[in-house]
């Protein structure tokens, strides 16, 4: 039987670059090799391409662009093939893309709708609905009209004025997060809880984004179900966030220094069902397919309000998503598997 050629992309123009290095490293060590054909292709910062040949424990390391070669996607409609920039006129044929890649120029549609335009099945949700799961607004927006509680928000471009997030603090009520509105990992994200210090936090936060979200705070802690699917949907376990302090920016999602997760969460069976239902509705009103981690809050009256969608959660075998798809019997392996049998269904 012939193998199915898997084009791997890793890197991207993204803040969360180093991220996704770790994620591909451990999606190409673990891709079943009596069935898949990996074909790894990382993505500069500054946006350009390249076929790398090497080990693939070697990926987060860095130094693989060194080693890579020059290449591109073929956008002719049905090639499935990388062209080789490097005067050889060699083509590597593919036949489908698993984008792991975090954050902007990635998990955004930007990449998805370049494979869509070549013909490419994509591994995970299709251009709209990451471009729509990385937009907070609009994404809450869906959720709510699907009946999921969500934070009220506002949203603000660059040109925002201090009477602006005057009059929002005072509607929405301190402690606000202040978030970019296309951005993963929590980066730019700041917990405010004075005036005084809200006009910084939206500066930093325009710095991963133009435009912001001033959010209200949610009383309780986050939960997160990843949910696996086109038509029928697998629901892993559904797991908890522990903090001792503070929110999980970017530094605890990675290094866990002092926050837990918990998988399975610490909550009843029924509220663990609920919570999975709320999952599949958001994940279903926002047009996701193959995959997507959902977070939400659980707050101390046990309500369920939405977070965010993560469209490409991180993918090393020790990542949430594939945690809670392991508490259901699902290996890292198999899931891989899965998910490409998924995304060729399309």
């Amino acid at each position: 039987m012939e193998l199915m050629k898997v084009l791997v992309l890793f890197g991207g123009c993204s803040s969360e670059h180093e991220v996704s290095l770790e994620s591909a490293a451990a999606v190409l060590s673990h891709l079943d090799t009596s069935r898949f054909a990996p074909v790894a292709a990382g993505i500069t910062r500054q946006g350009q391409w390249l076929l790398y040949e090497g080990e693939w424990d070697a990926l987060a390391a860095g130094g693989w662009e060194s080693r890579g070669i020059p290449c591109t996607l073929n956008l002719a409609r049905g090639s499935r093939e990388l062209l080789l920039l490097d005067g050889s006129s060699r083509r590597v044929a593919v036949d489908v893309a698993f984008p792991v890649l975090h954050g902007k120029n990635g998990e955004d549609g930007t990449v998805q709708g370049a494979c869509e335009l070549a013909g490419l099945p994509v591994v995970g949700c299709g251009t709209l609905a990451s471009a729509l799961c990385m937009d907070k607004v609009r994404a809450h927006r869906l959720a709510a009209a699907a009946g999921v509680r969500v934070p009220q928000n506002r949203c603000f471009g660059r040109c925002v004025t201090e009477e602006e997030l005057r009059a929002a603090a005072e509607e929405l009520r301190f402690p606000l997060f202040v978030k970019p509105l296309r951005a993963g990992s929590s980066l730019g994200v700041s917990r405010v809880e004075r005036m005084e210090a809200l006009q910084e936090a939206v500066q930093n936060a325009l710095q991963y984004d133009s435009e912001v979200v001033v959010e209200q705070a949610v009383d309780g802690f986050e939960v997160g179900c990843a949910v696996m699917g086109n038509d029928v949907l697998t629901v892993g376990l559904v797991d908890e966030i522990e903090l001792s302090g503070g929110f999980f920016d970017f530094a605890e999602k990675y290094t866990l220094k002092t926050s837990r997760v918990h998988c399975p969460a610490r909550i009843s069976l029924e509220k663990a069902a609920e919570v999975r239902r709320a999952a599949k509705t958001v994940y279903r009103a926002l047009g996701c397919r193959g995959m997507a981690r959902v977070d939400l809050f659980l707050t101390p009256d046990h309500e369920i309000v939405f977070n965010e969608v993560n469209t490409i959660p991180g993918f090393t075998a020790h990542s949430r998503f594939p945690s809670m798809m392991q508490g259901i019997g699902l290996g890292f392996r198999e899931l891989l598997t899965r998910l490409i049998e998924l995304g060729v269904q399309g």
